[in-house]
């Protein structure tokens, strides 16, 4: 007690001298009397050994803070100590007897380049002087400004001043700096500066400093104003020693720092078992990418296989219409040469017809029988050229072997192909943040129907308010295939990117009128197909099931006409850029979304 005595009464000394000496410099600048209170000593200073060491302690603060008041003046701004002509901090400055200062050069520069009579002026407030006012370096104000220049200069980083949320120090006063330690018995935050009493004082030396905190008052127990230093365990709740002695009497208690330590190991534990736990769901993860990347190996690998098998079919389809068209030209050549024998038999056969005509009408016998045994002896062997073989050549059994081999490759598919397409089957839900108004869902948000009642549905920016259309909350960015079912004057079946425009009745929001969606109308007559403001007429039977199949990587979407078969309506080749929504138009209508396996041979 005697050394926080002897502190407190040093720094109150200290800042007595220091505010004598400040105010009889104002007082001589300002030509007034010193109050009494300058006059006041240190033996005057009342000193109560027997005060308790808080009131001490505030009282040292108190004369602390008073004495870096007194020591470095008023605060003011740098703006404050400018020249209004130079904009920098005054140098020799001098006071007009209208009461501006100005740097001593400036003044004078400014009235000897500007005045042409004997009347001055003041920059700031125009007061004119004749003649010239005398000027003379005011030294109090010279002392201010070397004072700030010193505090600028000795000002610490801009990293070290208390920020928004930062804890700053109780005791620096104008701005203050960043507070390094917490003290739960003074129940205040100190700066590094303010800190060091701390460690030098044997009374201060047994606080018990933290790291620095701003709720400081949750430390204390709100009804005895104690630190609250123990734990019961029966409430699990901190509380003071006094606390012990009244309403936690026979409660299990034991200190904080003891309970800590208990708490310590049981988080030790715990958190053995939850890094243990990542550790599983690490490996697990792990796995699961190795499962992945296999699959997208298995899926290359299946692709480079059914590209290969392309490949060889086409190499052996180039080779067997190499070898037809060999056994082509062969055969033609060999029909072209049996052709001219045939027309050498003929003519020769017409040669000796014609022979026989003349010779039926020759009058003379004799010269009848002589012509006759020439002519009519039919020709021999050799003669004439014999037709040998026949030109005409079967493909059968071509067609039969390419024949099998479809059949054959149908088969080895086709396992493949069902395991494909229950894999892209998807099942779809209709998003109610979207749906008009006008649209009623139901059945788990799979179906939706047109109805005049106004549905309540809350407002949301992503409601269409205008066009009768829904979309499913299922972003595709893969290989899917989902149908839809509709009755009704007709539907629009569609897939849009998520941006498209939701408010107003543009054709930015209607699907399939505009660059970010694709749209199929359906109509008990007829199908057409929408996209950026163009249409496609298809020329089909009208359905009332349709099939959709995206391939989001190809950049392909098809549109099926499904009943006992399926027929391709009409494909789009392009390249997708974001996730594709499925979508729906739907006035005077219904729409049924069904999840069924799309056949393999439509693939």
């Amino acid at each position: 007690l005697l050394s926080r005595s002897r502190i407190y009464h040093k720094l109150l000394c200290e800042s007595c001298d220091i505010s004598e000496r400040v105010q009889i410099r104002i007082c001589r600048q300002s030509n007034a009397t010193p109050p009494a209170a300058v006059g006041r000593t240190r033996n005057s200073l009342p000193l109560s050994p027997s005060s308790s060491f808080r009131e001490t302690k505030l009282n040292s603060v108190s004369v602390s803070v008073s004495s870096k008041m007194a020591e470095g003046g008023v605060l003011l701004d740098q703006d404050q100590l400018s020249c209004a002509i130079c904009l920098d901090l005054l140098q020799n400055p001098v006071t007009i007897p209208c009461g501006h200062s100005y740097c001593m050069c400036c003044i004078n520069g400014c009235w000897n380049q500007y005045n042409r009579t004997d009347v001055y002026s003041c920059p700031q407030c125009r007061q004119t002087f004749r003649p010239m006012p005398v000027l003379k370096k005011n030294t109090m104000l010279a002392e201010v400004v070397e004072k700030l220049k010193t505090g600028l200069q000795a000002a610490p980083p801009a990293h070290c001043y208390a920020g928004p949320g930062d804890v700053a120090c109780d005791f620096c006063t104008g701005r203050k700096l960043k507070a390094v330690k917490s003290c739960l018995v003074c129940l205040a935050s100190y700066c590094e500066t303010h800190l060091q009493p701390h460690f030098e004082s044997p009374a201060l030396k047994k606080h018990n400093l933290v790291k620095a905190t701003g709720n400081l008052q949750e430390k204390i127990c709100s009804h005895h104003d104690k630190v609250l230093e123990v734990y019961c365990r029966t409430d699990q709740q901190c509380i003071c020693l006094l606390c012990v002695m009244d309403e936690h009497r026979g409660h299990d208690t034991v200190s904080a720092a003891a309970e800590r330590t208990e708490k310590q190991k049981q988080l030790g534990v715990t958190q053995s078992k939850l890094q243990q736990r990542i550790q599983e769901r690490e490996k697990e993860l792990q796995d699961l990418r190795q499962a992945v990347q296999a699959f997208k190996a298995g899926v290359e690998d299946s692709e480079m296989f059914v590209t290969e098998l392309i490949r060889s079919i086409e190499r052996r389809r180039s080779e067997v219409k190499e070898l037809i068209r060999d056994q082509d030209t062969a055969e033609v050549s060999r029909a072209e040469g049996l052709l001219e024998q045939l027309e050498q038999e003929i003519a020769e056969l017409r040669r000796r017809d014609a022979e026989l005509e003349q010779l039926s009408n020759i009058e003379d016998h004799i010269q009848f029988f002589q012509s006759c045994q020439s002519v009519c002896a039919p020709p021999g062997p050799g003669d004439l050229p014999g037709v040998t073989g026949s030109p005409h050549v079967s493909f059968e059994a071509v067609k039969k072997s390419v024949s099998e081999l479809k059949e054959r490759l149908k088969d080895i598919c086709k396992g493949e192909l069902v395991e494909i397409s229950r894999i892209d089957s998807c099942r779809l839900t209709l998003d109610p943040n979207t749906a008009h108004r006008n649209l009623r869902l139901s059945e788990g948000n799979r179906e939706v129907t047109y109805v005049r009642k106004i549905q309540p549905y809350p407002d949301h920016p992503e409601r269409f308010d205008c066009w009768e259309q829904v979309l499913c909350r299922e972003g595709l960015s893969g290989r899917c295939y989902w149908e839809a079912e509709w009755s009704g004057n007709g539907v629009y079946i569609a897939v849009s990117y998520k941006e498209i425009s939701r408010k107003g009745g543009s054709n930015d929001c209607a699907l399939g009128q505009n660059d970010k969606s694709w749209s199929l109308r359906c109509s008990p007559s007829s199908f057409y197909f929408y996209h950026s403001y163009e249409s496609t007429k298809i020329p089909v039977p009208p359905s009332s099931r349709v099939g959709v199949y995206l391939d989001h990587r190809a950049g392909t979407l098809s549109f099926y006409s499904v009943s006992d078969t399926m027929t391709l309506l009409h494909r789009v080749q392009t390249t997708f850029t974001q996730p594709l929504y499925p979508g729906f138009w739907v006035y005077k209508s219904h729409v049924k979304l069904s999840l069924k396996m799309m056949e393999s041979d439509h693939f």
